[in-house]
């Protein structure tokens, strides 16, 4: 599973990975009717240029804005994003797709558009704001091989945000069951929600748990301030609100911050 990250990134590189918060798609509650998926795009667009332009290794589009978040993705939902990655996705660089919060959704959309990776919370039953939520990781990686997709990395979140794990098990357990049963092709360590930072020990523990078997990332929770400590301990970090303006989470990507991010990453690589 190593295999598939290190080829889409490259060995003992430490990527960092930027997030293209979409704005609402149409149905969602704070979707913007009068400039409907026009506006969607060209708000992307202008953050995808400089996240981009200022360097980053790769970008991965989400459906940040469609709160309160569904378990159950919609054709719209789909073909919204579709059309956002098929416009914009970068062809100088990897890029990767999430749908919050359905898998098949975040694989269908990767498949047909060239995304490299997808990520997704798997495995375990979880209570959340969206109510009982049980991924199905042999389903999803049934269906990458159904759709010839097997090059499409599945990044697995194993501590979400907005969620908790049912059951006794560890970070660290459920993430060495992630490599071992589930086959992820990287371990994500969030924090409690969106721009929240895990508890640094809990990372220590995926790390110790995973033990080399898969690269271990920084999912929320990275800033320009921690990712000198954070980043040694890593294989790689994912940032979103961090590089907004304010540091609000679904604000537009300030260039300022992410030079600020990317040369503190930089120093810490």
């Amino acid at each position: 599973m190593t295999a598939r990250f290190d080829r889409i990134f490259g060995a003992g590189t430490k990527p960092v990975i930027a997030m293209a918060h979409l704005p609402a798609l149409p149905g969602a509650p704070l979707h913007d009717a009068a400039t409907g998926m026009r506006g969607v795009v060209d708000a992307v667009a202008r953050d995808l240029e400089i996240l981009l332009a200022e360097g980053v290794d790769a970008v991965m589009f989400c459906n940040e804005n469609d709160r309160p978040y569904r378990l159950d993705a919609s054709l719209a939902d789909a073909a919204a994003m579709a059309r956002v990655v098929t416009e914009l996705a970068p062809r100088d660089r990897p890029f990767g797709v999430d749908y919050l919060w359905d898998a098949r959704c975040a694989l269908a959309v990767a498949a047909t558009t060239g995304a490299s990776f997808i990520r997704e919370v798997m495995p375990g039953v979880f209570e959340s704001d969206m109510g009982l939520w049980r991924p199905d990781p042999a389903a999803l990686l049934r269906e990458r091989r159904a759709l010839g997709a097997d090059g499409v990395a599945v990044l697995m979140n194993v501590t979400p945000e907005f969620a908790s794990p049912l059951g006794t098990r560890s970070a660290g357990t459920r993430a060495r069951s992630a490599v071992v049963s589930t086959l992820a092709d990287a371990i994500l360590v969030s924090g409690p929600m969106a721009g929240a930072e895990p508890d640094l020990e809990a990372v220590l523990e995926v790390v110790d748990a995973v033990a080399g078997s898969a690269p271990v990332l920084l999912n929320t929770g990275a800033k320009s301030t921690n990712i000198g400590a954070f980043l040694p301990l890593v294989d790689g970090v994912i940032v979103g609100s961090d590089l907004k303006t304010g540091g609000g989470t679904w604000n537009p990507v300030d260039r300022e911050r992410v030079r600020r991010f990317l040369d503190a990453a930089g120093a810490a690589r």
